[in-house]
């Protein structure tokens, strides 16, 4: 996968296998409505992974499915600017601040320790370090074509992360209680220490209606994250293609434009625009059905691409990393609320 700009291809060239994918997806948002709780991007996922076992897509369907993998994957994440007003989340945000920034911190150092212990290689590491600490699918979908992991990959790391969101909603409220949670305690423990945003208000308003009001702001309040790391990520791939080239004697090819994460920065224009009102609210239900209905098309061409065979394979290795890196910041969003006494 790319990082690049959107990349001209031939319609006829990606119709079969772009349409393939939006059709998986259109079932994968009706399973999504009916059963909220697992959500269209995983059904969308898993069908993709389904097609692919049972009847594996020829050469025709391939361009179509790269296509659907790599741009209309960026063009979902950009999508979703336009439902993330930035001024919103601030005065919460701030107070969270602290809890978020220690969660991010220890997911990350946990997913390399842990994930360097069991022996996970660096790509699947980030994956699912980066879809504990921020958003789940949504951010292992930001990451993937900055990171170009290998689709099974990608599709491994988001089966990790919705098996721990599914834990999380029918485990988290129950310790909640038995701890004598407040409403504003458990909401920033939800909206910090779970995974994807249906996770957190699944599991906010099972607790109260109170706390999942506070957890889905914090939730917003976490997401923004996405744009530094992705940044970051984007300069540690450009430091390592320079040191690449250099090594075969052609570092004067190297090109930061090239690699740069553009997407992220029309993401970031999407996201002023909504922030100034600048979009209608009468078209902001539609802006956000249409930046779900592609990325659910983006995950179904990923679950298409991917390999089972691969995937198993891998062994159990990838999900003991996942939960590791989950218990270590469910444990430290609660130590820094005692700590800065917020619980």
């Amino acid at each position: 996968m790319h990082a690049t700009a959107f990349a001209p291809t031939h319609p006829r060239t990606v119709l079969p296998g772009l349409a393939l994918a939006a059709a998986i997806a259109v079932l994968a948002l009706l399973l999504g409505r009916c059963l909220p709780l697992i959500g269209g991007p995983v059904f969308g996922m898993v069908l993709g992974l389904l097609v692919r076992s049972v009847l594996a897509p020829d050469a025709r369907f391939v361009p179509g499915i790269t296509f659907a993998s790599t741009t209309v994957l960026q063009a979902s994440i950009i999508a979703l600017g336009f439902g993330l007003s930035l001024d919103q989340v601030v005065a919460t945000g701030l107070r969270s601040l602290s809890v978020t920034v220690v969660t991010l911190s220890v997911a990350f150092f946990s997913a390399w320790a842990l994930g360097r212990w069991l022996g996970v290689h660096d790509k699947l590491k980030i994956l699912v370090g980066v879809g504990t600490a921020i958003c789940g699918a949504s951010a292992i979908a930001a990451v993937t074509p900055i990171i170009q992991p290998d689709e099974h990959d990608t599709a491994y790391a988001i089966s990790t992360i919705f098996l721990f969101n599914i834990v999380a909603v029918l485990l988290f409220p129950l310790l909640g209680h038995l701890m004598h949670m407040g409403d504003l305690g458990f909401g920033l423990w939800a909206g910090t220490a779970i995974n994807d945003t249906s996770s957190v208000v699944a599991a906010g308003y099972s607790f109260s209606k109170a706390a999942g009001d506070y957890a889905t702001i914090v939730k917003l309040t976490r997401a923004t994250l996405i744009i530094p790391v992705c940044l970051v990520l984007a300069l540690v791939a450009a430091v390592r293609a320079r040191r690449q080239r250099r090594l075969h004697g052609s570092a004067s090819q190297f090109s930061l434009l090239r690699i740069f994460p553009w997407f992220i920065l029309w993401f970031l224009v999407a996201s002023a625009l909504r922030t100034a009102g600048l979009i209608p609210a009468a078209i902001q239900p539609d802006l956000h059905l249409a930046a779900e209905y592609l990325i659910v098309v983006a995950l179904a061409a990923i679950g298409l691409s991917a390999n089972l065979r691969r995937m198993i394979a891998s062994g159990p290795r990838p999900i003991l990393l996942g939960l590791g890196v989950w218990i270590a910041v469910a444990t430290s969003s609660l130590l820094v609320q005692v700590i800065t006494r917020q619980l």
